[in-house]
């Protein structure tokens, strides 16, 4: 069950980094950032492709090694319960947020509920 949900978490961050590569103008209006020329444009790419590449690929790592599924298991649930208390206290801080932003917050919850689930249960 932890390789399959990590597997669908996994190709989920491949998929989102090749489109904010591929489409980083488009992806970044839907979360509210403009993209400076330049740096502001390298470094999105760097963390929406990069990053979010990496990460995906730590997801996936049980389908090529399915002995190895505590760590990135545990990845996932670190790195989304930080995704989750950061959201949580930009809703604090800051007003005039989108509808997609609320659509991720949800997204991150659910994926931090899956992964704690799946941690809990191993």
């Amino acid at each position: 069950m932890s390789r399959i949900f990590l597997a669908i978490v996994g190709a989920a961050y491949v998929l989102l980094a090749a489109w904010c590569a591929v489409a980083p103008g488009q992806t970044s209006k839907s979360v509210g950032f403009d993209l400076r020329p330049g740096s502001g444009q390298s470094e999105y790419l760097v963390i929406y492709g990069g990053l979010q590449l990496a990460l995906g690929l730590v997801f996936l790592w049980p389908l090529v090694r399915p002995q190895e599924v505590a760590f990135p298991l545990l990845a996932c649930l670190i790195v989304h319960a930080c995704l989750v208390l950061f959201r949580t206290a930009s809703f604090a801080l800051y007003s005039n947020i989108s509808s997609t932003t609320y659509v991720l917050s949800g997204v991150e919850w659910a994926i931090l509920l899956g992964a704690a689930f799946c941690y809990w249960r191993r």
